[in-house]
C-alpha cells in the first residue's frame, strides 16, 4: 500500500500494491499499522456505500459538525467516480481550497479524508459504487453541507447538468464571513 500526502494536509490518496497470479490479484486495503505511523485515525465505527444509478450523479459535499467529526476512507468498487474533498478547518493555510481524484474499480485507489473536510463525488459511470470506511457514526443531527457549486469554491465537476437531490441543492453557499 502506498499513502500520497495531498496538496491539502491530513489528506492522502492511498494505492495499493497488487500481487497477481494466474487468478487474479490480492491486495490490503487498509492497514491500521501504516495509517497510524502517519499519523492518521484508524478508527472504523460504520461501513457504508453509495449505489449511483446514472453517471452524472452527484453527491455532497458532505460533513459532520464537531462533536461528531470524522474520518472517511472512500473507494469505488464499481464504476468509477470524481472524488473531491474542501479543506474546512478554520485554521488550515489551505481554507476553502479543494482537491479531486478520480476513484474507480479499475483504478482501485482510495482517498483518506480527514476530520474538517466536506466531501462530494459525482458518478462518472452508470451504476457506479462507492464504498465508506468512517471513524464515528452517522448522526444526524450533527450533518451538515455546503453547495457543490458554490462560486467560492470553484469546483470543476467534469459532467454537466449534474444529476443533484433536492437537500444537495439546498445547502447554502459560503458566506463572506466564512
Amino acid at each position: 500500500m502506498k499513502l500520497t500526502p495531498t496538496p491539502l494536509a491530513g489528506a492522502f490518496v492511498v494505492d495499493i500494491d497488487v500481487h497477481e497470479d494466474e487468478r487474479g490479484f490480492f491486495a490490503r486495503t487498509f492497514d491500521p499499522g501504516e495509517f497510524a505511523a502517519l499519523g492518521l485515525d484508524t478508527r472504523i465505527a460504520q461501513c457504508s456505500i453509495a449505489f449511483n444509478r446514472r453517471a452524472g450523479t452527484l453527491r455532497g459535499m458532505h460533513w459532520q459538525a464537531e462533536p461528531h467529526g470524522e474520518v472517511k476512507l472512500v473507494r469505488c468498487t464499481a464504476g468509477a467516480i470524481h472524488d473531491v474533498i474542501v479543506d474546512l478547518r478554520p485554521s488550515s493555510p489551505t481554507r476553502f481550497a479543494w482537491f479531486a481524484v478520480e476513484l474507480s474499480a479499475r483504478n482501485h485507489r482510495a482517498l483518506y479524508i480527514p476530520v474538517g473536510f466536506a466531501h462530494g463525488l459525482q458518478a462518472l459511470a452508470d451504476d457506479t459504487e462507492v464504498s465508506y470506511q468512517i471513524s464515528t457514526p452517522f448522526h444526524g443531527p450533527a450533518a451538515r453541507g455546503l453547495r457543490f457549486d458554490d462560486p467560492r469554491l470553484g469546483i470543476a465537476w467534469p459532467l454537466a447538468n449534474p444529476i443533484v437531490n433536492a437537500r444537495d441543492r439546498a445547502w447554502p453557499l459560503l458566506g463572506s464571513d466564512a
